[in-house]
């Protein structure tokens, strides 16, 4: 006879051990990502490099700890049947990524995704011979906290000559046309909208070789990953292909390759607390990035004409800011802590106990400065 005391330990590591194979099962599923890469196209032009795109993003997102189903030469019913599966997949995930690299068009303000059999006679034929992006994005809000749609689509357009128009707006050769996501959902494109992305002469396209330098970055956050990304592009194609990013977050920081280490992240606080309210400046132990500190200028438009505003950052934390011109704008000064790009400030006169903070990139004599007026680009001032 098996003692009972016996029983109860096989029941309680049973259970242990299906408790662990859930909770291993939930973490694997927590981040889930479809990647597509369609280079063999049947009826149009191959492209050399999606394939190679789709195999080392699919290898990079694995690394940062992503469950992703990889997709290569998808025809339409594979293309479709890995959509659906993935958007299910995505209601119990806290992120979900689609990565398309391929044919991408536009038709009469509407974007869709070329799987390799397509051949599209004419434009009526992308409902049924193509996925379309919105169906990507939907896929995507899904996830609880975060959706992300990655295009290295539109490279060229190879229907522009052959399709019969029927649409009002038939397809053209002017890249894709822009999206409004909605809730948490960011849509990146390897070109601006109206515009085409390169294809490249090595393994990997221009945009996907910016994506993989920064994507693995730990502690940059997401729209910083994609900042980065858009000045390589730029850099590597002379200005001629410009990312952009479409969609708008909340203030929560969305990290795809980890959070920043400890020390940043208490950089970070600190230069997101707002000192206390005072009569009058004075001196602050303060973090301050060397990069941010100095004169900085915008000129900012008014019903009246151009104004210039000027702001003067101390590296001892505290700040003096005035306006030239028609737009009335308050001198003030007061307190800032600014770290790893993000910022905080409050004025203690002129303005007393006005305060504001956001998110900043200094990028040689520019910074881009988000607050809650907006993002503006400073220009490093020489006087």
């Amino acid at each position: 006879m098996i003692h009972r005391s016996v029983v109860t330990r096989v029941i309680v590591l049973g259970l242990a051990m299906l408790l662990l194979a859930t909770s291993a099962s939930h973490s694997a599923q927590s981040r889930i990502a479809l990647v597509v890469g369609n280079s063999a196209y049947t009826n149009v032009p191959a492209l050399p490099n999606p394939a190679n795109d789709a195999a080392d993003v699919s290898q990079s997102l694995q690394r940062l700890g992503f469950n992703v189903t990889t997709v290569t030469d998808a025809k339409f019913d594979a293309f479709r049947q890995a959509l659906i599966e993935f958007g299910r997949a995505a209601r119990g995930a806290d992120m979900a990524v689609v990565f398309f690299a391929g044919h991408g068009v536009e038709i009469a303000g509407e974007n869709w995704l070329l799987p390799v059999d397509v051949e599209m006679k004419n434009d009526l034929d992308a409902d049924t011979e193509a996925l379309s992006l919105r169906s990507a994005m939907l896929a995507v809000s899904n996830a609880k906290r975060f959706g992300l749609v990655i295009l290295d689509a539109c490279r060229n357009n190879p229907f522009a000559d052959k399709t019969r128009g029927i649409r009002p707006s038939p397809v053209t050769d002017a890249g894709l046309a822009p999206v409004e996501p909605n809730g948490n959902v960011l849509v990146a494109y390897a070109a601006r909208d109206g515009t085409t992305a390169r294809d490249g002469t090595g393994r990997n396209s221009p945009y996907t070789t910016a994506l993989l330098r920064h994507i693995e970055t730990a502690g940059l956050e997401v729209e910083f990953l994609f900042r980065n990304v858009r000045d390589d592009v730029m850099s590597a194609t002379d200005d001629e292909q410009q990312p952009f990013v479409y969609g708008s977050l909340s203030r929560r920081a969305i990290y795809l390759a980890g959070e920043p280490s400890p020390a940043e992240q208490a950089a970070t606080k600190q230069a997101n607390a707002a000192p206390a309210v005072a009569a009058a400046p004075a001196p602050v132990a303060s973090v301050i990035d060397p990069a941010l500190v100095g004169t900085w200028e915008i000129m900012v438009p008014g019903d009246r004409g151009m104004s210039r505003w000027i702001w003067r950052i101390m590296g001892d934390g505290t700040y003096a800011f005035h306006a030239e011109g028609r737009r009335p704008a308050p001198a003030h000064e007061g307190t800032i802590a600014a770290m790893n790009g993000h910022w905080s400030l409050h004025a203690s006169r002129g303005l007393n106990g006005h305060a504001d903070g956001g998110s900043y990139e200094v990028r040689d004599a520019t910074a881009v400065i988000t607050g809650k007026l907006g993002t503006g680009y400073w220009k490093r001032s020489l006087q």
